[in-house]
């Protein structure tokens, strides 16, 4: 059975506060720190460098990246204020609306969008949702919107639930250990991040090959930045919103995005991601 959200990152919480050996945000000399989910393809130890590398030059202090292995542990800490800013995803942004505060959200081939997909292999007959009932389905993250609940809620609309309709989950915490799993037969459909799938379809044509596309959900409001609601204003995020709207303007920026395959960083309304609350609501009538 899975945990309600709010009770997953109240224990991440605690876990976070627990074991946090980091100095007080108040200290300027301190490094700002910018936390990142497994989405972002952050497993690229050069991307992440060249991200550093960029967002220093254009605060001109130093940054610490943070990266952890899944979305409640990020959540805890921005929630908690241990870290300035973080690249979320969606579904934790607007589970904690009220203590987050919207930084910018990423322009993805012109819009602030992406999409979920279900997968199965590529020899497999099945063309909708219904073609994967009894599978072995693969997720990438209990709070994620496009690994998990786009396809709760596909299931909740049909009055079923994923532990109903699959015969079992697995959640493998990565959107490219979704996309391994389905092509290497451990799981025979996922659900994974449309942008992530675009992206490894160009830099890993090999494993997307043995997959395809099942379906291709609705648009969502691309993973945003955010930061804790009551560090609104401070010169820490003013730094982190500055660099990274003008990322586009400047070369070490551009060198960034197009690792990223993004076009910028724009700023947006938490009114994007609304639909997702929609889903959300859908799921928890359901469960």
């Amino acid at each position: 059975m899975q945990q309600h959200p709010d009770r997953r990152i109240a224990l991440a919480y605690g876990a976070a506060a627990a074991l946090s050996l980091v100095l007080p945000a108040s200290a300027e000399e301190d490094p700002i720190r910018f936390a990142l989910t497994p989405v972002f393809l952050t497993s690229d130890l050069d991307l992440l460098d060249h991200l550093k590398a960029y967002l220093e030059k254009a605060m001109e202090r130093s940054v610490q990246l943070i990266t952890r292995r899944t979305y409640q542990e990020i959540t805890a800490l921005l929630v908690s204020a241990q870290v300035d800013g973080a690249w979320l995803c969606g579904f934790p942004f607007i589970e904690h609306k009220a203590q987050l505060e919207l930084v910018a959200v990423p322009i993805w081939r012109g819009k602030p969008l992406y999409q979920s997909y279900l997968i199965t292999s590529r020899d497999r007959q099945a063309e909708e949702i219904g073609d994967l009932a009894g599978d072995i389905h693969a997720f990438s993250d209990p709070d994620s919107n496009s690994g998990y609940l786009v396809t709760a809620a596909y299931l909740a609309a049909l009055k079923t639930t994923p532990d109903r309709f699959f015969r079992q989950t697995i959640f493998t915490y990565g959107h490219f250990n979704v996309v391994r799993a389905v092509a290497s037969g451990l799981a025979q459909s996922g659900s994974v991040d449309g942008y992530v799938y675009e992206v490894l379809r160009e830099t890993n044509p090999e494993l997307v090959a043995a997959t395809r596309v099942v379906r291709a959900s609705d648009w969502f409001g691309f993973p945003p930045i955010a930061s804790p609601v009551a560090a609104s204003g401070s010169p820490r995020v003013s730094a982190i919103k500055a660099a990274l709207l003008g990322m586009h303007m400047d070369p070490r920026g551009q060198e960034v995005l197009a690792r990223l395959r993004l076009d910028r960083f724009d700023r947006e309304s938490p009114e994007l991601f609304a639909s997702i609350e929609a889903n959300r609501n859908l799921v928890r009538s359901i469960s």
